[in-house]
């Protein structure tokens, strides 16, 4: 497969000309404007942030690419599906409640928020997907494919079950419906080491399912049958008393999430931006966000997300650690062993190159790709 281009601008600007201009300019020189988009439904899958959460992107990037948009004559919404676990994003309502304390809502942005899967994450559409290997149909929220065009607009960042969130698993974990996400999620089952475990609590307050008592000792035990796989609770536990005993299950969830997206953009125009800054360790599913591993590097723009996912990587593991982070906390811990991969060094648990190696097989995109600066 022939590399794709992926478009780069950094966040220096003059006087006179913002960020948002000058993302702005970015899409429209990476080709956004050659998508047929008058009169057209525009979904702009993006994430609104969990309340608590500080990273996420503002909603003046939402509205620049909406605003590009009504000017090919598309009307453009924004999306995303409800989550499997507690907190402000698990139904529609209070789903539209966090987006709207967060800053996203028709003044800010100027379009609607559709939450895709609907009031309680059940109305989705089986999808088939092309190539598929794990997956030969993706339950995706029916807005998103009522949609005649799609755009990512992603947070480019750390995640500590997927290594990084781009645009991937904005589209394919992000658009999958309740159901969706748990397909993507079952082959993982973590369990608790109970010699770690110190009776805090905190992964049952973040259990979706309720999979989670304490033993008379006090120490955590998650029920295999009642668990969906989330995850959730390994990123909640602060002592690492909770992991995955299935050693492929981060490696199957990237091939599931790139089959996934491969659901969704398959057969219908579609775009793909990235904007790597504020790079916080972790998901912003987390109601809150560690200090930034790395400091910010730029936009990104491409109609190949694979290609995309691949440029943000390559970009983040060409630069310098920042002090005072996670990352720079672990190299700096005796006995570490370095990965000389800021990813695994954040959290060295994650598995991420076999989603993007995935994306590839199944005809998603390429991750050879040619760097086009702005």
């Amino acid at each position: 497969m022939a590399g794709s281009q992926v478009y780069f601008t950094d966040f220096r600007t003059g006087i006179g000309t913002s960020l948002t201009d000058k993302l702005k300019k970015l899409c429209r020189r990476a080709g956004i404007a050659t998508i047929p988009m008058n009169g057209r439904f525009v979904a702009i899958k993006m994430h609104f942030g969990e309340l608590g959460n500080l990273a996420f992107l503002r909603p003046n990037y939402a509205r620049a690419v909406a605003e590009l948009v009504k000017e090919a004559g598309g009307k453009p919404f924004l999306t995303d599906c409800n989550t499997l676990y507690p907190g402000s994003r698990k139904n529609a309502l209070d789903h539209l409640d966090c987006a709207e304390i967060n800053g996203f809502n028709t003044v800010t942005t100027g379009c609607h928020v559709i939450i895709a899967d609907g009031l309680r994450g059940t109305d989705e559409v089986a999808v088939p997907v092309p190539n598929g290997v794990y997956c030969k149909e993706a339950y995706i929220g029916t807005a998103v494919m009522d949609a005649d065009v799609f755009i990512s607009l992603s947070h480019f960042k750390g995640h500590e079950e997927a290594g990084f969130g781009g645009a991937i698993k904005n589209i394919g974990m992000g658009c999958g419906s309740r159901a969706g996400k748990m397909q993507q999620h079952k082959e993982g089952k973590p369990t608790v080491d109970q010699s770690l475990c110190r009776s805090c609590r905190r992964c049952a307050k973040e259990c979706g399912s309720d999979a989670i008592t304490y033993e008379d000792n006090g120490k955590a035990f998650i029920h295999p049958d009642i668990c969906k796989g989330c995850g959730r609770c390994i990123g909640a536990c602060a002592f690492d008393a909770i992991s995955n005993d299935n050693e492929n299950a981060f490696e199957m969830l990237g091939c599931k999430m790139a089959e996934y997206a491969m659901a969704v953009c398959a057969g219908r125009p579609h775009f793909h931006i990235s904007l790597v800054q504020d790079i916080s360790p972790n998901c912003d599913c987390h109601g809150e966000n560690d200090a930034p591993i790395l400091p910010d590097i730029g936009m990104f723009a491409s109609f190949d997300p694979v290609a995309l996912d691949q440029a943000c990587v390559d970009a983040c593991l060409a630069a310098d650690p920042l002090p005072n982070s996670q990352l720079s906390d672990n190299l700096n811990r005796e006995g570490w062993e370095h990965h000389h991969d800021h990813f695994l060094d954040s959290n060295p648990n994650v598995r991420w190159k076999e989603t993007l190696e995935h994306a590839e097989k199944i005809g998603l995109g390429s991750r050879e790709y040619e760097v086009v600066r702005l």
